[in-house]
């Protein structure tokens, strides 16, 4: 595989900890409605993909139990050693490589994972495969197009906007689409999925709010990268960050598109 390391990969300890539970702090309420959207309950096997800091599969461990279980797969489990649920086991893998008892889950779960991989069309053949005949999909990516400036300090705007010119270009630069989350309902089509659903979270928030803090950090760690795109400079990292703890600057920071499918009952699937 030719893939270019996960753009977080040397992001300190404490520091994309802090990241990620930011995440957590953010978009664990709708993730947890879409899961139960699929009526997950107990004796259900959940597979959680690109675990993070553990939450949601920690979640689901409680949801499932006491007959169910949770496997949870990451490039880098190393916030996940902590987690002690009886009914949860932590794989640190590829999830394109990992060894799935096939048609074995009843749901398979990922959150802002399929964005990062230029080969994701391999990850999802993996987890469908893993999924059993009727069993859910559920997915979660973002669309960074949706990104917008509102209301600001002109020098603070004109730099957020900088910043999400160069978020667009690093992942261009890495193979990769920064609106991965506006493929969604087509991929899900052309797999023959079914019970189809589709939500657009496209918040407007505003400085000192948990999302633009999260923002702020994420972009924090990547500056580096985004200032070698060329369309960012050291100033406008800074500004950006100013930005987004001004409670005065209003902006949508990206779209989180949720997608939850079906597998058909019949197990087949279209190949390629």
């Amino acid at each position: 595989m030719n893939d270019r390391p996960y753009v977080f990969d040397t992001t300190a300890y404490h520091g994309e900890l802090t990241r990620l539970r930011a995440i957590e702090r953010v978009f664990d309420a709708g993730t947890r409605r879409c899961l139960l959207a699929t009526g997950v309950g107990a004796g259900w096997s959940c597979l959680e993909v690109g675990a993070g800091a553990g939450s949601i599969a920690t979640w689901l461990s409680e949801t499932v139990a006491p007959s169910g279980r949770v496997e949870a797969v990451d490039l880098n489990a190393r916030f996940l050693s902590t987690l002690a649920a009886p009914n949860l086991s932590v794989h640190e893998t590829d999830i394109r490589t990992a060894a799935l008892r096939t048609e074995s889950f009843d749901l398979v779960h990922a959150r802002f994972v399929l964005i990062h991989m230029p080969q994701w069309s391999d990850a999802l053949a993996v987890m469908l495969a893993a999924l059993k005949p009727g069993g859910w999909l559920v997915l979660e990516e973002p669309d960074f197009s949706m990104s917008r400036s509102l209301a600001g300090d002109p020098d603070l705007k004109r730099s957020f906007d900088n910043v999400h010119k160069a978020i667009e270009a690093m992942f261009s630069e890495r193979g990769m689409d920064y609106a991965f989350g506006a493929r969604l309902p087509t991929m899900l089509q052309e797999r023959r999925l079914e019970d189809i659903s589709i939500e657009n979270d496209s918040e407007i928030v505003c400085g000192g709010s948990p999302h633009a803090l999260m923002m702020a950090m994420s972009t924090s760690a990547l500056g580096d990268k985004y200032i070698a795109t060329k369309l960012a400079a050291a100033e406008d990292i800074e500004r950006y960050a100013r930005f987004a703890a001004k409670p005065t600057c209003w902006a949508t920071y990206h779209a989180t598109i949720r997608a939850v499918a079906r597998k058909p009952r019949s197990g087949v699937l279209p190949r390629g």
